[in-house]
């Protein structure tokens, strides 16, 4: 839960340039979030690689899901954001990203545990709003 409207929530999420500031999970964020738009993501879990995504969907504010992997569909990642308004003008924030694909059996073994990443994500958010107040 997030003490901000989605909203204001949504306007973190879509702002590339800002992510280093508010996110320690993410190094950088390179492109613009909009859909058809190719965003290059470089994540502390892995600082030498940079994941380049593709913002397929905007449902402002309330979904946005971003897709990577290799071509032909062998490896596919598929992160979905949902914001979802709650009583106080808070907001229920959730992140997911599911793997799939020929070679996914293969690919799971050798992609770097997110995990820990994704908790450092979501509590960044958390805490940009409330800086934000």
């Amino acid at each position: 839960m997030v003490d901000a409207d989605p909203q204001t929530v949504w306007d973190l999420l879509t702002d590339a340039p800002a992510y280093p500031h508010w996110n320690p999970a993410v190094v950088s964020l390179g492109g613009r979030i909009a859909v058809g738009e190719k965003i290059a993501m470089v994540s502390v879990v892995s600082p030498k690689q940079t994941f380049t995504l593709t913002v397929d969907r905007m449902d402002e504010p309330r979904e946005m899901v971003w897709s990577g992997g290799l071509p032909l569909g062998l490896y596919r990642g598929v992160r979905t954001f949902t914001l979802a308004p709650l009583d106080g003008g808070r907001t229920d924030f959730t992140m997911a990203e599911v793997f799939g694909g020929p070679l996914a059996p293969l690919m799971n073994r050798v992609v770097p545990d997110m995990t820990d990443s994704f908790e450092q994500f979501g509590d960044a958010v958390v805490a940009a709003v409330r800086g934000a107040r």
